[in-house]
């Protein structure tokens, strides 16, 4: 089992910069993959960035690549989001999520998820 909660989500102006925090708790925690993905209103849950277990792997949707960057730290249990550039699409409410194996981009194949935090990008 993996607990996850997510933080530093907030109001920012487009262009600006926010960094998303996930502490997990678990025993095993270094042998999850991690991600990150959002929702925005009246739009389904999407994959956003993912961190392999072994190796530190990182997968982006192309929507992020170049401005985002997912990054752990398997000593402290914690898993970051750092986000550059935002734009007004980047609004959403943003999960943690980890699962056991590799990374999948599959909403459904991601078994733990923290509470979300919430992202707004003021044009």
């Amino acid at each position: 089992q993996v607990q996850l909660v997510e933080s530093g989500g907030g109001l920012v102006q487009a262009g600006g910069s926010l960094r998303l925090s996930c502490a997990a708790s678990g025993r095993t925690y270094s042998m999850y993959s991690m991600g990150w993905f959002r929702q925005a209103p009246g739009k389904e849950r999407a994959f956003v960035a993912a961190i392999s277990w072994i190796g530190g792997s990182t997968y982006y949707a192309d929507s992020v690549k170049g401005r985002f960057a997912i990054s752990r730290d398997n000593a402290k249990n914690m898993v970051y989001l750092q986000m550059n550039s935002l734009l007004p699409e980047d609004t959403a409410v943003y999960y943690c999520a980890a699962r056991v194996g590799s990374v999948t981009y599959e909403v459904p194949s991601w078994a733990y998820w923290g509470q979300g935090t919430q992202v707004t990008v003021s044009s």
